[in-house]
């Protein structure tokens, strides 16, 4: 019976000095392929060029190495990028290059499908399928930053954890993606310029202020009524906004660092005084800022984009109590590549 060999990059560097010296090699082995595996990208062992023949072949004989493939690229006329990624088992995610003049950003996905049933989003349309191994986070961003280098000369700026997926659902393998990411032995990204975004789970919130987390945080809301929020977002019946709201204040209180609320405006759905006066007060509770989010409907049904007097309600009731809003327009609409928790059409 063949035994199936085991992705490589799911050890840590220890475990491959273990490795190397378990089979009579020296422990420093272990560091030379873990800099091929992680900072030099190695997609197969015989990248590997400073390691000896017969090692290779032995990594061979019991690992592979799950490398992430982007199946098909579109380029919008805006500039952004879209790729469709296929996995080493054949299924699909996506992530999004999104340029401006002064930077670019990857907007990476977590999960195959999703974990919530947020009404308005495509993705949750999709069954979750399985979350996302560290690698496979870490695959994308590096195929975005090698596009933002070809396409646009610089390298890539920031990161947003909007695509595809609740990556707060998939907690261990988002940290040690990001820890990977940041680390010197990869690509030595700022924490703080990453963002994770988060539907709202509450426990999950109070654990990345344990855990010391160094990345900013944002909350896709969408209101600040429960009754409207649940009927959009129906999970959120579990987590009402009080339990949210005391996590939000517990993760200020424990990092410091200000909430990003991304909010999307729907014709008659939340897009009345009341729907914006709560709004307001939930942002008196712990120091944040707004992204009023341009809405990409995924049919000709219930979620459709609010008037421009909505969105202008929205701002001055916000920018009346000092705080920043800022509207976020789609990106790539002719590739359907807009990002966000919105997800993109399929």
């Amino acid at each position: 019976m063949q035994i199936e060999k085991k992705d490589i990059r799911a050890l840590s560097k220890e475990q491959l000095r273990d490795f190397f010296v378990a089979n009579g090699d020296k422990a420093f082995r272990g560091n030379q392929v873990y800099e091929w595996l992680w900072s030099k990208g190695a997609h197969t062992f015989d990248d590997m060029t400073n390691v000896a023949k017969p090692t290779r072949q032995m990594l061979e004989e019991h690992f592979v190495i799950n490398h992430i493939k982007v199946d098909t690229m579109q380029r919008s006329e805006d500039g952004t990028v879209k790729n469709a990624v296929r996995l080493h088992d054949g299924l699909i995610v996506e992530s999004v290059l999104i340029p401006t003049e002064t930077r670019t950003t990857a907007c990476v996905s977590s999960q195959v499908g999703c974990s919530l049933d947020c009404n308005f989003c495509a993705t949750a349309r999709l069954k979750r399928m399985r979350n996302l191994e560290p690698g496979e986070i870490y695959d994308q961003v590096v195929a975005i930053d090698r596009e933002s280098r070809l396409y646009y000369n610089h390298p890539l700026s920031n990161i947003v954890f909007m695509g595809m997926g609740e990556p707060l659902m998939n907690y261990n393998n988002v940290i040690k993606a990001i820890d990977m990411i940041t680390s010197p032995e990869g690509l030595g990204m700022s924490p703080k310029r990453i963002m994770v975004s988060t539907s709202g789970i509450p426990k999950m919130i109070k654990k990345l202020a344990d855990d010391g987390v160094k990345f900013k945080l944002a909350v896709s809301l969408h209101s600040a009524i429960d009754e409207i929020r649940s009927r959009i977002m129906p999970f959120s019946e579990n987590f009402p906004l009080a339990d949210l709201r005391e996590a939000l204040e517990y993760w200020y209180r424990k990092t410091k660092s200000k909430i990003s609320y991304e909010y999307v405006v729907w014709k008659g759905i939340n897009d009345d005084k009341a729907s914006v006066d709560a709004l307001v007060k939930f942002c008196k509770y712990v120091p944040c800022k707004v992204n009023l989010i341009e809405y990409n409907p995924i049919d000709d049904g219930e979620f459709q984009q609010a008037s421009e007097q909505a969105i202008v309600a929205y701002i001055k009731g916000l920018e009346a109590i000092g705080v920043v809003v800022k509207v976020r327009r789609s990106r790539g609409k002719d590739i359907d590549a807009a990002c966000g928790q919105l997800a993109n059409k399929s």
